[in-house]
């Protein structure tokens, strides 16, 4: 019988082993300082690095680090971080040092470039979707062959009839995505609120309807405006 102790199990050894990839990084780093990397994203005290180093000896690889950081700190929520917090943090989530104007601008202006190529890039694909729509509506109206239609849009032949499945797939999306937000067939539409209208002037008050009793001096209780109503003065 061996008299070897049985191995690890893999969930006990890989705390101690040193993490090769940025989302083995990632995980070790939050077990290890939840206050930093437990939950949300704070911006880092400069040469964090250095203190993972001390504080945990030999878990973590300078590469493994370096690629963490390099897309942590690449990250739009990071950038987004550095633009609303005074402060750098430690690696307990404690204020550590503010962050420079310098590097605050630096965030700033990432983000805004982000902005303007995502949206320059949703215009491009729009673009590109009413030509195939524009392009589309063209070859089920004309007379031409397919190879002189091509050689007229200026388009390869091969490519012609991927570009029509794709705009006949839009156009089915743009009549579903209308169909969905159309009201229901047969819907009433929405009744306005009821609103008070002035008193009907053939009614008076409505005192007399309520039972109100009219008041001393009233015209209302005058006998001589009874009946056919108020006699001419001689």
């Amino acid at each position: 019988m061996s008299s070897e102790p049985a191995p690890e199990s893999t969930s006990e050894a890989r705390p101690g082993a040193a993490p090769e990839s940025a989302p083995d990084c990632a995980e070790q780093l939050r077990q290890r300082f939840p206050g930093l990397f437990g939950v949300g994203i704070k911006p880092l005290k400069l040469r964090i690095q250095a203190d993972i180093q001390e504080r945990a000896p030999g878990v973590f690889t300078k590469v493994a680090l370096s690629t963490f950081f390099r897309r942590y700190t690449g990250s739009t929520a990071y950038l987004a971080a550095m633009t609303r917090s005074p402060h750098r943090f430690d690696l307990d989530g404690k204020p550590s040092g503010e962050i420079s104007e310098e590097h605050r601008q630096a965030a700033v202006e990432e983000l805004a470039r982000r902005r303007s190529a995502h949206q320059a890039k949703l215009e491009q694909v729009d673009a590109a979707r009413r030509q195939r729509a524009a392009l589309l509506h063209d070859f089920e109206r004309t007379t031409l062959t397919p190879a002189n239609f091509c050689a007229l849009k200026g388009i390869a032949p091969q490519a012609l009839e991927a570009l029509l499945a794709t705009a006949r797939r839009e156009a089915t999306e743009r009549v579903d995505e209308r169909a969905r937000r159309a009201p229901p067939t047969g819907a009433r539409p929405p009744r306005e609120a009821h609103r008070a209208g002035p008193p009907n002037p053939g009614r008076g008050d409505g005192r007399r309807d309520r039972g109100v009793r009219s008041e001393p001096g009233d015209p209302a209780n005058d006998p001589g405006r009874r009946g056919r109503g108020a006699r001419k003065p001689a």
